[in-house]
């Protein structure tokens, strides 16, 4: 979460972070090493889930903040980053032939956001013909698109930890779009899932996502295997998440005439222990964060509980 967050003016970032062991040193270090007076790291013992649960709730009840100052998020609960994200489907559909050649796109997610982004395009007039939900173990949303069971299992710790989600953020948007936008119906569904931690999928839900929607899991063992093939077929070094969404695709791709985009997540380097488990290679950092593990950390660990982290932005959110 981040209030008004920009590290080159007055305002003030606040980062939150999840350190039980889910996160690589790579992924932590870009963060927690960012210069600035006005930057914050909070390390909150808990997972993803937690966190974005802190940050609605920061949402909820922004009124402890000093007078004049304001929340944004910068992932994927601001509508903004979807907006950019849309962007590179139509790039992808432009270099494949769209308008006048359909494709898919497969798609490693956890918070729904950027295959959600590739709806909006279609409802923009991307021609998409299939927009396949790639998931890891944490699979409630290969479940909900299956089996119309969006409940809330246990949350495992993967070598896909940004998939490492339980409660998808902007699945809601998509449920919203799947029952006509009956804004009222749906937040009685929410309302029941946020007391019984489970959301049967009415049929009319089940239907209008599965017109265009279809999910696929993998399993870790399945992760590293696409990791390899990329790497002995194609020469390509990729991380453990857009290995997912490759074996999604490859798991799928069933019509030659319709080309199936993999959208790639991150840089092999943020998951190195993955990269060597999977082709025996140490994946180096790129040139322009080569100094990353000489930078000093800074960051403050917090419980996962609201008070506490109201607590702390409100003191960070001065001028």
């Amino acid at each position: 979460a981040a209030i008004e967050g920009c590290r080159h003016c007055e305002h003030v970032d606040i980062f939150i972070l999840y350190p039980d062991g889910r996160v690589s040193d790579v992924q932590r270090r870009q963060m927690t090493t960012v210069e600035g007076d006005n930057v914050h790291n909070l390390a909150i013992r808990g997972n993803f889930d937690d966190c974005q649960a802190l940050v609605k709730a920061s949402f909820v009840a922004d009124a402890f903040l000093p007078e004049g100052r304001s929340l944004v998020a910068v992932n994927s609960i601001n509508w903004a980053r979807l907006m950019a994200q849309v962007v590179y489907y139509f790039y992808a559909g432009l270099q494949l032939g769209a308008p006048d050649r359909k494709m898919s796109f497969s798609v490693p997610t956890g918070n729904f956001g950027d295959v959600f982004a590739g709806y909006v395009a279609a409802q923009m007039g991307l021609p998409v013909e299939r927009l396949i939900v790639a998931t890891n173990r944490n699979d409630i949303l290969a479940r909900a698109i299956r089996d119309g069971d969006y409940s809330v299992g246990e949350s495992h710790a993967t070598i896909t930890p940004s998939m490492d989600i339980q409660v998808s953020s902007n699945f809601e948007r998509l449920l919203f779009e799947a029952n006509g936008r009956d804004a009222a119906a749906l937040a009685a569904q929410m309302d029941g899932f946020a007391s019984s931690k489970t959301l049967p999928l009415e049929s009319a839900q089940r239907e209008a996502i599965a017109a265009m929607f279809s999910a696929e899991r993998a399993t870790p063992e399945e992760t590293l295997a696409a990791m390899r093939w990329a790497h002995e077929s194609c020469g390509e070094v990729i991380d453990p998440h857009t290995a997912v969404g490759l074996h999604a695709a490859r798991a799928q791709a069933t019509d030659s005439a319709v080309p199936v985009v993999t959208l790639a997540t991150a840089h092999p380097a943020k998951f190195p222990d993955a990269v060597k488990q999977a082709i025996g290679i140490e994946a180096a950092l790129p040139a322009r964060v080569g100094d990353l593990f000489a930078l000093e950390e800074r960051f403050e660990a917090l419980p996962a509980e609201y008070d506490a982290v109201r607590d702390y932005i409100s003191a960070k959110a001065t001028r």
